[in-house]
């Protein structure tokens, strides 16, 4: 009787074992660690950060060799020719530094030989794709000494080291995933351009997947560079390279422009949510603006009393987000250019006003707010985040503006170059206008850097541990992205991979538009419609953030799956 006894309980423990087992509170399980972690869009290059780290680099290294790495598996969006922003989290010495690599106009670019029109006058007559496409389409490009200069400062290996698998990677070729290949058919400019199709093309058409996509001009100058630091793009042939370049073909950079380049090192913005301290990058981060704007309004709602996929949520998710929007639509551009009033626009104080103007009943309307009471992006952008066995983080985002950026690739260097000179504000002076196109701080002036909705950030917990470090692409969006997996971690309790893949929206200012991913709930979607007003228009898939939550000495890594082939990387014990 005893030993038929024995037998039930353990079937019964066994199956009671293995259903606890195989049953989780969610479906998006997050890698998990305890050493070294590298979260990107591209799996190839998370995996070379980790063999930095392997090497016994820390962090920052990790971060330079994915910067650069990514530049051969995701061109659209990696790079060289492009800008960017970093946060530097280092331990030991709990420090949190930021690095602003955006580029700046040339010195010698005026909108006379941009557009030939005087504007705002003629705004109608101006040829857009001027900034959008092609040579004059570039700001000094950032990357390189934004990456160098950071490891200059912070990293422990030899650039010549970090380097190396980089270069070899470009060396050997990438076999050409689906998702590039689609990209590089829908990317006319690159078409445009005689380096890049030769680079991109073969007998007309994209390159077909599964090719292997060598890049040996691509890694001659990963050698230079490798071997001179910042100086052999910015000064030596890499930058007569891209002069002769520019002066070929009607750009505007020169050599000075070149040379006299550097980026930013600065205390990053901050305000706390909840108690828990969160950090990103100072202005031109437009983007940055608006998540902490949005947070502190937040913070005068329970949000965590509702669930994260109620009408509500939905609801205070975008007129908080809206009322960022507003404020980085004016007064968000180059410090150096324009007295940016960052303590105003992220007090708690204004985040109180501004809460108060919030109806639960209907959407608001833009005709309502005004930026002012207190005196098309692209969405190509790519972010990582790295934490290495010391506790030392990095949070990048950097991009090349456009898919492809303007579609220019610099003769005998591999270098693709951005088309930021988009993102000024070229209809300043018309007073008809409230929207970013006219903004005062973000108008353009040569050797000024334009606004930016790039947004990396770094979140603690009360007791001041580093807990989240996460960003994203997608222009505009790229906000609502970050928000709302920040507030997935703190309101609702939600795991990373939870957090990520909560269903986004995106609501603007001036535009009345309330953009929702189809994940959204129909039944939402006809309340926020029907009861309260809003504008609703389905969207493609919002950003791709990849981030890392640390808890109880555990680093929890999630890659979006909203883009193909990103992926976590570990250091393993």
């Amino acid at each position: 009787m005893l030993h038929r006894f024995l037998i039930v309980f353990v079937i019964s423990f066994n199956a009671w074992a293995q259903d606890s087992y195989i049953d989780y509170p969610s479906p998006y399980h997050p890698t998990i660690n305890q050493r070294g972690m590298v979260v990107s869009q591209n799996i190839d290059s998370s995996k070379i950060g980790i063999e930095i780290l392997n090497m016994g680099g820390n962090a920052i290294d990790a971060a330079v060799a994915v910067g650069f790495s990514l530049a051969v598996t995701l061109p659209r969006a990696g790079n060289l020719g492009g800008v960017g922003f970093m946060l530097v989290y280092l331990k030991q010495r709990n420090e949190i530094i930021a690095v602003d690599y955006l580029g700046s106009s040339p010195r010698n670019s005026n909108i006379q030989d941009l557009f030939g029109v005087t504007l705002p006058r003629n705004y109608e007559k101006a040829d857009r794709d001027i900034v959008r496409y092609g040579y004059k389409a570039s700001t000094v490009p950032g990357t390189v000494a934004g990456l160098i200069e950071a490891h200059t400062n912070f990293g422990r290996l030899p650039l010549s080291s970090v380097l190396k698998p980089v270069i070899e990677q470009a060396r050997n070729g990438i076999r050409v995933s689906y998702d590039l290949h689609m990209a590089l058919k829908s990317e006319p400019q690159l078409r445009r351009d005689e380096e890049s199709r030769k680079i991109f093309f073969r007998n007309g058409s994209a390159v077909a997947e599964n090719t292997i996509l060598k890049r040996e001009d691509l890694a001659q100058t990963l050698e230079k560079i490798a071997a001179e630091g910042k100086k052999a793009f910015y000064e030596g042939e890499v930058a007569q390279k891209i002069v002769d370049a520019m002066n070929n073909n009607g750009g505007f950079i020169s050599l000075e422009d070149l040379k006299n380049y550097k980026p930013r090192f600065s205390e990053p913005i901050r305000t706390a949510y909840r108690g828990h301290p969160i950090f990103a990058p100072q202005p031109p981060s437009g983007g940055a603006i608006v998540v902490l704007d949005a947070l502190n309004i937040l913070e005068n709602f329970g949000l965590g009393k509702y669930k994260s996929n109620s009408t509500v949520t939905y609801h205070l998710l975008g007129e908080a987000l809206r009322r960022g929007h507003m404020d980085r639509s004016r007064h968000i551009g180059d410090p150096s250019f324009y007295d940016v009033p960052v303590e105003k626009i992220i007090s708690k104080k204004r985040a109180r006003e501004l809460a108060k103007t919030i109806n639960f009943k209907s959407a608001s309307s833009y005709k309502s707010m005004s930026p002012d009471d207190f005196l098309e992006e692209s969405k190509d952008t790519t972010h990582y985040s790295i934490v290495d066995e010391d506790g030392n983080a990095v949070s990048n985002t950097y991009t090349l503006g456009y898919s492809f950026g303007s579609g220019v690739t610099i003769p005998g260097t591999g270098i693709l170059m951005n088309n930021h000179m988009n993102n000024f504000a070229y209809q300043y002076g018309d007073r008809s206008i409230r929207g970013r196109t006219a903004s005062p701080a973000n108008k353009f002036d040569s050797g000024k850097r334009p606004m930016s909705t790039m947004t990396p950030v770094m979140i603690f917990n009360r007791d001041g541990d580093l807990q989240l470090i996460t960003g994203s692409p997608g222009g505009a969006e790229i906000p609502a992205a970050v928000l709302r997996v920040i507030t997935g971690v703190i309101d609702f309790d939600l795991g990373i991979g939870e957090a990520t893949m909560l269903p986004r929206i995106h609501k603007d200012w001036p535009y009345e538009d309330f953009d929702y991913e189809t994940t959204v709930s129909s039944d939402v979607i006809s309340i926020l419609r029907e009861k309260l007003g809003h504008r609703t228009e389905a969207s493609d898939t919002m950003g791709s953030t990849q981030s890392i939550y640390i808890n109880d000495g555990f680093n929890q890594g999630y890659a979006d799956l909203r883009r193909p082939n990103a992926g976590v990387a570990i250091q393993h014990d």
